[in-house]
């Protein structure tokens, strides 16, 4: 996935009420019962063999490698608290929106010398509900990189460059050259 797409996954999670559980046993024991007792399920997700589940399980092992610990905290955010999750996704597409912060290079077609030429700005924004609904669905759907750019671009335009309509009418802003973007729900 791209920058806005992981962006938008750990915006999700930072939704969660309760941490997810600090063991590796606990988080086995939780993605087995997320799996329905299937441990061979969790070891594809894994990457890792079915023994090797089963041993955590057991608490034969108890501290996974570096890339194994990842990927087991990575799966088990992924199933962490969805009902909470999906509450806070379908607020900010209803009522509430989405806080865009990004670093990132803007500009406008313009003479040379204006203050319109591209330059990297550092935003905060709050985006509407109704183009975080775009957003969320695109995402859900799996758009591509390309098509989230697009939207949080859009967005920004209207709310930050247009003041919501308010101003700067048939301005097109261009988005490039991502630094990095955090969201909020």
């Amino acid at each position: 996935m791209g920058i806005i797409g992981d962006s938008i996954t750990k915006a999700a999670e930072n939704t969660a009420t309760r941490p997810i559980p600090k063991s590796a046993g606990a988080r086995m024991r939780f993605l087995v019962k997320k799996e329905k007792g299937s441990t061979r399920a969790v070891a594809r997700r894994l990457g890792c063999t079915q023994r090797t589940v089963e041993r955590y399980l057991k608490g034969d092992l108890k501290r996974p490698r570096a890339a194994l610990a990842e990927r087991l905290a990575a799966e088990v955010r992924k199933d962490w608290q969805p009902r909470i999750r999906k509450e806070a996704m379908t607020k900010a597409a209803t009522s509430t929106g989405i806080v865009v912060e990004t670093r990132a290079r803007f500009g406008f077609t313009a003479a040379v010398g204006s203050t319109d030429d591209p330059r990297m700005r550092r935003i905060t924004e709050l985006l509407p509900p109704q183009v975080a609904a775009r957003l969320l669905t695109a995402h859900e759907t799996g758009a591509d990189e390309g098509e989230l750019r697009g939207i949080v671009a859009e967005g920004l335009q209207e709310q930050y460059f247009k003041d919501n309509g308010r101003r700067a009418t048939g301005l097109e802003v261009e988005f490039t050259d991502l630094d990095y973007v955090e969201m909020g729900l």
